[in-house]
């Protein structure tokens, strides 16, 4: 059964685009190209000297899905991953990317045509860049505590809410830098989320979160690995968990010893991964493995 074209614009580009075809208009945007695979292209563009993200998916091809089903992994087949990800984190209270607009058509899986603009989130910085040199230079305890607890209860929010991100990364974490961040007053926005899968209902039987467990340990993990080279404590890491997790400690220790046993040997698997394949070229200390920028 074929489906219905989808197409959302707002300002400015409900204007912009007024009496053409959107699919057109979003193919012809202008500006600087980020990334260009295979089905996808980034772009950062302005208008009337604002600053937008674009992202342009144009099919991946039959070869495409049939090579990330034999791997395991889900194929990313256009821009609806983004879209639906960002409408249900804003109804959940995550702060996220402002979408401005998105389409999508075609019923071919292997030739869905869409895009989405988001607006660029500036001025900030990433987490990784921001905690980069805390093990020479640390940030005062009071802030360091306040950002570990509001990354711990997005995480929390979004995996009770049906959400798993799959690049959950601090780089994909941004600090929004004005006014400059206290730790009664600091913004943090989740970005790239064109891999994230979204469930519908906010919670499954029983109260359990509807993100089922296996995606809700990845990004933990993920969310572990990134932040073993910024200097955290022990106690830095059981104030993660208690935020996360929303409950006392001592429950939380007993509760989830499986999960604290997967993120140790994840890590180190993980790191060993990247020094294996990263280390030698790159000079930040930890990959980008999800997409990078402030608003890809």
């Amino acid at each position: 059964m074929s489906r219905p074209e989808e197409l959302f614009l707002d300002e400015p580009f409900r204007t912009l685009w007024a009496g053409q075809d959107a699919f057109a208009a979003a193919r012809a945007l202008q500006g600087t190209v980020l990334r260009e695979l295979e089905g996808r292209r980034t772009l950062r563009t302005e208008v009337a000297g604002r600053g937008y993200y674009a992202k342009l998916h144009r099919g991946v091809g039959w070869g495409e899905i049939f090579k990330n089903l034999v791997t395991a992994r889900l194929p990313v087949l256009g821009a609806e991953h983004e879209w639906r990800a960002i409408n249900r984190l804003t109804e959940l209270g995550v702060d996220t990317m402002k979408a401005v607009a998105f389409g999508r058509r075609g019923s071919n899986p292997a030739k869905l045509e869409s895009f989405i603009v988001t607006e660029e989130l500036a001025p900030t910085v990433s987490l990784e860049d921001y905690c980069r040199d805390w093990p020479a230079r640390p940030p005062a305890p009071a802030l360091k505590r306040a950002l570990i607890a509001r990354v711990a209860q997005m995480a929390g929010k979004m995996h009770r809410g049906g959400v798993n991100h799959r690049d959950c990364y601090i780089c994909h974490f941004l600090l929004h830098t004005e006014p400059a961040p206290t730790p009664g007053q600091l913004r943090l926005s989740l970005i790239d989320l064109h891999r994230a899968q979204v469930r519908e209902g906010a919670a499954g039987r029983r109260g359990r979160p509807a993100t089922p467990r296996r995606w809700r340990d990845k990004d933990l993990a993920a969310l572990h690995f990134s932040t073993l080279e910024i200097g955290l404590t022990a106690r830095d890491r059981l104030r993660f968990l208690r935020a996360y997790f929303d409950r006392p400690l001592r429950e939380v220790l007993d509760a989830e010893a499986d999960l604290l046993a997967y993120l140790g040997r994840e890590g180190a698997r993980l790191m060993e991964r990247y020094r294996r394949k990263y280390a030698p070229h790159l000079s930040h200390p930890l990959p980008r493995e999800g997409g990078r920028g402030k608003g890809s």
